[in-house]
C-alpha cells in the first residue's frame, strides 16, 4: 500500500480502486448474461463524483466496459458462492477484510442469524453507510462495521464489535494482498489462521505476478483512463503463495485460476483481461 502512515477516503488511494470495482460489479448487473447482481453499485459510484469518465453500464462508447465487468463479474461471483456454500454448512459468522464498497450484506439473502463483519478504513466505511442510507437500503444480516486500518492490529477492534472466536467464520480477502506489504500480508495470514474455529472457511484472491503484468501498456492506459495507476499502489517483494502457506496449516484447499472459474460460469473472458488477470488465483479454503 502507500506510505505506511497513510490513510484514505474513497476518492484516494487504495479508495479509488473500491470506486473501479464497484462500476464494474454495475456494469456486470446490467449484463444479459450476468454473473453478480449488485443493485448498489451504480448509486454509489455516481455519489463518488468521480474526476475521471467511469463507466457503470455496457455501453459502445466505454471500450473497457467489458474487461471491467469480466474480471469482477468472475471473482465476485467465485466469492459469493463460497459464502453461500458456507451458509449451506451452517456458518454463521462473516468477515470481510478490506470491505471497500462491496454491498453483501444488502444484497445477499443471509440465513438468520448470521453477522458479517466488515473491516475498512473508516471514511470509507462511513461513506457506504451514508449512501446505502440515502438509498433506503437495509442488510439483510446483523451489520457490524468495524473501521480500523489493516496493517494494525484490527484483530483487537474485530474482538470489541463482538465476533467470537470460538465460532466458525468465513473470511473474506477479495482484491486484498496485492495491496500490502509481504510483512502485513504475513500478519494477516497468521492473524486469520489463529482466530479460525474449526470449519471455517476463507475465500482469497491472490496473484504474485501482478505488478509485473500490470506494466501492460493496454492495462496502464486502461487504469489511467479512470485516473488511476494501479502500479504506484501494487507492493512489490517475495511473499509466500496464500494456497500453499495454508495447505502448510493444514487447511483443505481448492484453485482455480480466474480463466477457470470463467469456464464454469459459462463467460468468455476477453483478451485483456485472459492476459492481465486470467492467471488470478481464487482460492477455497477450510480448516479442520
Amino acid at each position: 500500500m502507500a506510505e505506511r502512515t497513510s490513510t484514505w477516503d474513497i476518492n484516494s488511494s487504495v479508495g479509488t480502486t473500491a470506486v473501479i470495482a464497484a462500476a464494474s460489479r454495475a456494469i456486470d448487473t446490467h449484463r444479459h448474461d450476468r454473473l453478480v447482481n449488485d443493485p448498489y453499485a451504480e448509486a454509489l459510484v455516481a455519489a463518488t463524483h468521480p474526476r475521471h469518465p467511469i463507466p457503470t453500464r455496457p455501453s459502445p462508447d466505454a471500450p473497457n466496459w467489458r474487461a471491467m465487468s469480466d474480471l469482477l463479474g468472475t471473482r465476485s461471483r467465485f466469492f459469493d458462492d463460497v459464502l453461500r456454500l458456507a451458509m449451506s454448512a451452517g456458518v454463521r459468522q462473516v468477515v470481510i477484510l478490506a470491505s471497500g464498497l462491496d454491498t453483501r450484506t444488502h444484497r445477499l439473502d443471509w440465513p438468520s442469524g448470521t453477522t458479517v463483519y466488515e473491516i475498512d478504513q473508516p471514511e470509507v466505511l462511513e461513506f457506504k453507510r451514508q449512501v446505502l442510507v440515502d438509498l433506503g437500503a437495509h442488510a439483510t444480516c446483523r451489520h457490524r462495521v468495524v473501521p480500523h486500518d489493516l496493517r494494525d492490529d484490527w484483530m483487537t477492534s474485530l474482538v470489541g464489535a463482538g465476533f467470537r472466536r470460538d465460532d466458525a467464520t468465513v473470511w473474506i480477502a477479495e482484491g486484498l494482498f496485492y495491496y500490502l506489504t509481504p510483512q502485513a500480508q504475513q500478519a494477516l495470514l497468521e492473524a486469520v489462521d489463529d482466530n479460525s474455529a474449526p470449519g471455517s472457511r476463507w475465500a482469497i484472491e491472490d496473484d504474485l505476478g501482478f505488478l509485473d503484468r500490470m506494466s501492460d501498456p493496454t492495462a496502464r492506459t486502461v487504469s489511467e483512463s479512470m485516473g488511476i495507476d494501479l502500479t504506484t499502489l501494487l507492493e512489490a517483494g517475495p511473499r509466500p503463495a496464500s494456497e500453499v502457506w495454508l495447505r502448510d496449516r493444514r487447511w483443505v484447499v481448492e484453485s482455480r485460476t480466474l480463466r477457470t472459474a470463467a469456464v464454469e460460469y459459462h463467460r468468455d473472458l476477453d483478451p485483456l483481461t485472459e492476459r492481465t488477470n486470467g492467471s488470478f488465483l481464487l482460492t477455497h479454503g477450510r480448516s479442520v
